[in-house]
């Protein structure tokens, strides 16, 4: 059984995490780690990496991202493997990703759905036939909670659409104005944010009297958490390196 510490444990998605481990039979909760130390529970929760004596096998984070940094170089020290599923890295974060990746195992994705990670694959498939005679636009909706716009899954698939692109586009986060040329060397990014919906990223391909679309629903958190679960378990028995979704679906 492999012994899991959980960053961001008392957050959305470590309450998740925590339910879906106590059913799992191949891993259990060590430690956590939060802002609020609290060890009455079933296992105990630290403020700090630093304080940590249980034995642990693997990392799942979904905390905050100015967290990332300090727990990456603990991994590192501890040599641990560390799933990082937090959104909205900062370019500096994410390029610690790889130079901690020479020395211990780390998963990244910047959304661990498995749902969306197929999508991903379909759009790949697609965009080359398409890119010439459809405009590409990308809508996605989140709750009124999510700090961070355009989602970091948006980014992720008009990422995975430009890089299968003959002719890059340019990403454009905003439309306004009276006069506006709507070129098709952009791609439109918008941002819904309203309510409790956990997810929906919806793909448009609008061409001449035709339209394509692909959307993918999150129905609840859990999709998030299983993805990092199975993450966990392929990461925890790899060598080091960079690993992300496309390598799990592939194994």
């Amino acid at each position: 059984m492999k012994q899991v510490l959980l960053s961001g444990a008392n957050g959305r998605m470590g309450q998740v995490l925590q339910k879906l481990i106590a059913q799992q039979p191949d891993l259990e909760v060590a430690a956590g780690l939060d802002r609020q130390e609290d060890r009455s529970g079933s296992f105990p929760i630290y403020d700090s990496a630093d304080a940590i004596k249980e034995t642990v096998d693997v990392v799942i984070d979904f905390s905050h991202y100015s967290n990332v940094p300090d727990l990456l170089n603990y991994c590192v020290a501890q040599q641990l493997p560390i799933v990082v599923a937090t959104t909205g890295l900062t370019e500096e974060t994410q390029m610690m990703l790889p130079v901690a990746a020479k020395v211990i195992p780390v998963f990244y994705s910047a959304n661990m759905s498995l749902g969306i990670n197929i999508l991903i694959k379909a759009l790949q498939s697609i965009t080359p036939a398409l890119e010439a005679d459809f405009d590409i636009e990308i809508i996605e909706k989140h709750h009124n909670q999510k700090l961070d716009a355009p989602s970091g899954t948006a980014l992720l698939l008009a990422d995975s659409i430009n890089d299968s692109c003959d002719t890059k586009k340019d990403y454009l986060y905003v439309r306004s104005g009276s006069d506006l040329t709507n070129d098709r060397g952009q791609m439109g990014i918008h941002a819904v944010r309203g309510g409790t919906i956990p997810g929906e990223h919806t793909v448009i391909y609008a061409g001449q009297d035709e339209i394509i679309e692909l959307t993918h629903t999150a129905l609840s958190r859990d999709i998030f958490a299983n993805g990092a679960l199975k993450a966990a378990l392929f990461l925890a028995d790899q060598a080091p390196g960079l690993y992300s979704m496309q390598n799990l679906l592939d194994k």
